[in-house]
């Protein structure tokens, strides 16, 4: 699955960002996510896995001058709530960039 996010910010401050909603992330759904883990490839991708209820995701978000682009492998038996996946992500990222 794959998601473009346009932005208008620096990549430093789209990096900060990104830090800050996976910090919040790992405190606030504690309960669904039993793991969560990122790594910044270079300057501009973020390398994420993550276990939600037993499911493992594995993605990474590219920070592009203009845009967000986001990947993620969807497991098989997570497919069947990609439509509600691609929506959170697009709602999450775009509330993230907004300057």
């Amino acid at each position: 699955m794959e998601v473009r996010i346009p932005h208008s910010l620096a990549k430093d401050e789209v990096r900060h960002r990104l830090d800050e909603a996976a910090a919040r992330a790992r405190s606030e759904h504690a309960g669904s996510i039993s793991q969560l883990q990122t790594t910044w490839e270079g300057d501009d991708r973020l390398r994420i896995f993550l276990v939600v209820k037993g499911m493992k995701f594995n993605g990474e978000i590219d920070v592009r001058s203009t845009e967000l682009v986001a990947k993620l492998s969807v497991p098989l038996l997570a497919s069947l709530f990609a439509g509600k996946i691609r929506s959170g992500i697009v709602e999450e990222l775009g509330k993230l960039v907004v300057p």
